[in-house]
């Protein structure tokens, strides 16, 4: 079946032998030439598409010279008049001035020299402070007992910080024992004021006399000791 298809493909007057080149009759010559005919008059008959050619537009603009401008003549200034001097007028003569003698200068009057100041007498010096002291109460050689602690206000807990105001006298004897400031608790007060009365006090020193002062007297209170 292909062996006739490919007879029926090939254009007579070429013919295939087995292992042989082909070759061309005088048909298959004819055939060609009429075909290479055929495409040129083709070519011939085709239209020849010209595209039109863009011309690019130069614009020339003439320019008019300037016209020249003619100098204007020059216009000289007037010539100034020479001007005459004035006569100067006769000025009238000095009379001549009398010569006065100077009058002599007064002699200066000796000046008075005031008196020296008496010398100021020297003035004493202050006095030295004196030297003061507030009483004591802490010293180990008084032996004051500290106050009790009241059996009734150890068993409710209470506790606290009183401050006494004490005169103490020239002698060191506690005078006037005022409640400066409560701890809260009566019976504690009262304790602290009941033992303060019975203490003694070194006394309060002016320089070297013993003088009469007031002092506050702390007491603390409480259960931690």
């Amino acid at each position: 079946m292909a062996a006739q298809h490919l007879q029926h493909a090939v254009p007579p007057g070429l013919t295939f032998g087995s292992g042989r080149t082909p070759r061309l009759s005088r048909s298959g010559l004819a055939f060609v030439l009429a075909l290479h005919a055929i495409v040129f008059w083709l070519l011939l008959q085709a239209k020849v598409i010209t595209l039109p050619e863009q011309l690019s537009v130069l614009s020339v603009s003439l320019i008019r010279p300037a016209e020249e401008t003619k100098p204007s003549p020059e216009i000289a200034p007037p010539q100034a008049k020479p001007v005459k001097p004035r006569p100067a007028p006769p000025q009238p003569p000095v009379p001549p001035v009398p010569l006065v003698a100077p009058e002599a200068a007064p002699a200066p009057s000796p000046l008075a020299v005031p008196a020296a100041p008496a010398p100021t007498p020297p003035v004493a010096a202050p006095p030295a402070p004196v030297q003061a002291t507030q009483p004591r109460f802490d010293a180990d050689y008084l032996d004051n007992p500290r106050p009790p602690y009241p059996p009734l206000s150890r068993r409710m807990g209470e506790q606290g910080r009183v401050v006494l105001r004490v005169h103490v006298g020239a002698d060191g004897a506690a005078g006037d024992v005022l409640l400066h400031a409560s701890s809260g608790a009566p019976r504690l007060d009262e304790a602290a004021l009941a033992t303060v009365r019975r203490w003694k006090f070194v006394p309060a020193r002016r320089g070297a006399d013993a003088v009469a002062a007031w002092v506050l007297v702390p007491i603390v209170f409480t259960l931690k000791e």
